[in-house]
């Protein structure tokens, strides 16, 4: 597998990375639309490349993960492309979600410095999982150092995610039980950190 950053393709990767997106957290959209064809076309616009690390294998876009500092986000929406795309109810809703969910600040409900990155985004495509590449294009990020810690958001009822996250030498720093777990399927919102150089 080549590990690439998103900035130095060309083509169609804005398209590619939206339909990853669309299927790993289509469960997650449906609130907005069940067409994902359309949700594809409406997003695929608000992408910032600069921070998406994607895995290729077979010219095919295997997995992405993001890596973006506190200050910045990796989305940037355009209200009249997700209206344009997805009807006006519909647009405004997704414009809603991303500007509370994805563009809130601060990011997360512990105090991280500029020498956290965040690590967003972490999906993998469906033909290529279980087969180590999440973990791959992690490591890419890490061997880059920038950042002396990591920090990432992941559901507790998300077991694979979280043993992963484990795995590659993150730990439990906070959690955040949620209102609606029942209807949600989540109990906790867990954040777990990173540290890059030993004994912190």
């Amino acid at each position: 597998m080549e590990i690439r950053p998103a900035e130095e393709l060309g083509g169609n990767i804005r398209e590619k990375i939206s339909e990853l997106f669309v299927h790993a957290f289509g469960k997650d959209l449906k609130m907005i639309s069940k067409d994902t064809d359309r949700l594809i076309k409406a997003f695929s616009h608000m992408f910032v490349l600069d921070y998406f690390y994607v895995g290729i294998i077979d010219n095919e876009i295997a997995g992405m993960i993001v890596c973006v500092d506190k200050e910045h986000y990796c989305t940037n929406h355009n209200r009249g492309v997700l209206i344009k795309n997805l009807g006006l109810i519909k647009g405004l809703l997704a414009d809603f979600i991303f500007t509370t969910y994805f563009n809130k600040h601060p990011k997360y409900p512990i105090e991280i410095d500029k020498e956290t990155g965040s690590i967003e985004f972490v999906a993998t495509n469906e033909k290529y999982r279980k087969t180590g590449v999440a973990s791959s294009i992690m490591e890419y990020i890490f061997s880059l150092n920038g950042y002396e810690k990591y920090i990432l958001e992941v559901a507790d009822t998300n077991e694979r995610a979280v043993h992963l996250y484990k795995k590659l030498g993150y730990k439990e720093v906070h959690r955040i039980k949620q209102k609606y777990a029942k209807s949600i399927g989540i109990n906790y919102l867990v954040y777990m950190v990173k540290q890059m150089r030993d004994g912190e």
